[in-house]
């Protein structure tokens, strides 16, 4: 399959008011975010609040999610074993999802060689493409680049990694060293089109649950008006400034959308609605960036 290119929205999980999943609602996310131009879905990330979800319910959300979706579909398969990785990895696979996105344990701390050995026994166990997620905000580890470039040369079916670290020569060395035999997408929205131009191959970003089409539009502009791209990111910062830093990420996300006036419910516990001077100064952001 050709190299996955774009911007990927790793969508929220729509829950009710009993905190149960709202299938109709995560029907209608998955067009709603098609519509709006942008390139593919994620589903099951840390937006999608995955490690709230039981096994069931991850599986029947991906089932929905690539029923409903044209668009290249990856999934998370991030749990703390190695064992109950490959088992959801295999499920996933099974319905037909495009690949895998798979972050490290999170719970006790893998040396640079544990990491190696779990993610090549996870590489050699499924039959699917494998995208590495490093995201040291909520694990607490930056994947080694020597471990990422050695896994990638031993196993063809590791084709790339979304870096959240937002570290600019950390991204930068990677596409030094594999260039594009390996798939680099930036994995925050402050570093979106700093890291295209050297390379990168696109985004999975949280704002694109808030901002879909200004994270749609922004890729077309990457070979054409530089000016109307640089307004683009710098507008795309301030929403990630204070949807994605300044508040839990996940509850705020989810009163973006509802301020958008897009359903998606209240965030599972124990993330918690935000209160009413931070939903303010939501409305107030999405205001200044023109996305109300």
């Amino acid at each position: 399959m050709p190299m996955l290119r774009g911007v990927f929205v790793p969508h929220v999980t729509p829950f009710d008011e009993r905190e149960d999943v709202n299938w109709e609602l995560l029907r209608e996310l998955v067009h709603r975010f098609e519509d709006a131009g942008l390139d593919g879905l994620v589903t099951l990330g840390s937006n999608g609040e995955f490690p709230y979800l039981s096994f069931e319910e991850k599986l029947e959300v991906a089932r929905i999610v690539r029923e409903e979706s044209s668009l290249p579909v990856i999934a998370g398969s991030t749990e703390n074993s190695m064992r109950e990785t490959i088992r959801l990895g295999k499920a996933l696979l099974g319905l037909g999802v495009d690949a895998l996105l798979v972050g490290p344990p999170y719970y006790f701390k893998p040396s640079p060689e544990e990491l190696y050995a779990h993610y090549s026994r996870i590489a050699d166990s499924l039959d699917g493409r494998i995208i590495l997620y490093n995201v040291p905000k909520f694990t607490g580890i930056n994947i080694p680049l020597d471990v990422i470039e050695r896994l990638a040369d031993e196993h063809s079916n590791v084709i790339g990694i979304k870096d959240s670290s937002a570290n600019m020569g950390r991204i930068t060395e990677l596409l030094r060293r594999r260039g594009d035999k390996f798939t680099v997408l930036a994995g925050t929205a402050d570093v979106m089109y700093p890291s295209w131009l050297l390379g990168a191959h696109g985004a999975i970003v949280a704002v694109a649950n808030v901002v879909p089409e200004l994270c749609a539009e922004i890729y077309r502009f990457l070979s054409g008006d530089h000016g109307r791209a640089r307004e683009l990111q710098l507008r795309i910062n301030l929403v990630n400034e204070v949807v994605v830093k300044r508040y839990n990420q996940i509850s705020a996300i989810k009163a973006a959308m509802e301020i958008r006036g897009w359903k998606v419910g209240r965030p599972r516990l124990p993330s918690m609605p935000l209160q009413k001077d931070a939903v303010e100064d939501i409305r107030k952001t999405l205001a200044e960036v023109g996305a109300l």
